[in-house]
């Protein structure tokens, strides 16, 4: 029997006509939610990545300001925007586009940012709210990890979670958000000495290490959910970190590359935005 397919770009879709909806109210109301994004030399990936956002913006109703940046920008320059942005209240989230071009420090950038504007939840501060569970913005990609989990009608309290992948982009926000839903979890990394046995006890896999087609479908225990975070380029087409058409007829449900977690980022920094609009 084939695993169901967990449509992340209509769940997607739903977050986002609800936020739409919650703007605006908040925009009659005086409060509009507003996000300002950095773009930084000419990375074609990066630019796709801003135009979608921008999109979003436009379709809940979010105020958007694109600032884009030549790539031989002054590291001094590109903190004195970030400034501006920290102090313009009709700013309420400030995303700067990575990775940026060599030369530039990103994580003297990541620092430069007001806590309460860091909607991607990079900031130190933020980081380390995240560990205690004392909220604050929380890494895109795993919240729509996890809201993904969530919509499928699955309870996560209880269930063992395991994690292939340990980025702090990632990985590590993604296992510190199943833990506070009360899941048991395992991290695995390149030096884990047998992965593919991890992973046989997970009731919820999520794959995010960035190797085209890792997991097997022996990996898998029958009915397992099975979230794929990679996002990788081979022969010009995109596949994830999961060997889809295999792990399918064992999984209990999988996400599909594309079309999974990708449009859940960009749906969970609109509502990262919102909540930060609100908190202000």
């Amino acid at each position: 029997m084939s695993a169901r397919i967990i449509d992340g770009k209509g769940i997607a879709q739903e977050i986002r006509a609800e936020l739409a909806k919650k703007v605006a109210e908040m925009t009659t109301q005086g409060n509009q939610p507003g996000l300002a994004v950095v773009l930084v030399g000419d990375d074609p990936a990066s630019a796709v990545y801003v135009r979608q956002k921008r999109r979003a913006c436009e379709e809940i109703g979010i105020r958007s300001v694109i600032h884009r940046l030549p790539a031989d920008i002054s590291q001094q320059e590109l903190l004195s925007l970030v400034e501006e942005c920290n102090q313009d209240k009709s700013i309420h989230g400030i995303l700067v586009q990575l990775p940026l071009p060599d030369g530039l420090n990103e994580e003297e950038v990541i620092e430069a940012i007001s806590p309460a504007k860091d909607v991607d939840g990079f900031h130190p501060i933020n980081v380390g709210r995240l560990q205690i569970g004392k909220g604050g913005s929380i890494p895109c990609t795993p919240a729509g990890v996890v809201e993904l989990v969530r919509r499928t009608g699955t309870p996560i309290e209880g269930k063992h979670v395991v994690v292939v992948g340990r980025s702090n982009i990632v990985g590590k926000p993604a296992a510190t958000l199943f833990l506070q839903e009360n899941a048991t979890v395992t991290i695995c990394h390149s030096r884990t000495k047998d992965v593919a046995a991890e992973c046989r006890r997970a009731d919820i896999l999520v794959a995010a290490v960035g190797r085209p087609r890792l997991v097997k479908k022996d990996w898998i225990k029958p009915g397992a959910i099975v979230i794929d975070v990679g996002i990788n380029r081979v022969d010009g087409k995109l596949v994830g970190d999961v060997d889809f058409d295999e792990v399918k007829d064992v999984a209990g449900a999988i996400t599909p590359v594309p079309g999974g977690v990708g449009p859940m980022t960009i749906a969970m920094l609109m509502k990262a935005t919102v909540e930060a609009a609100l908190r202000a």
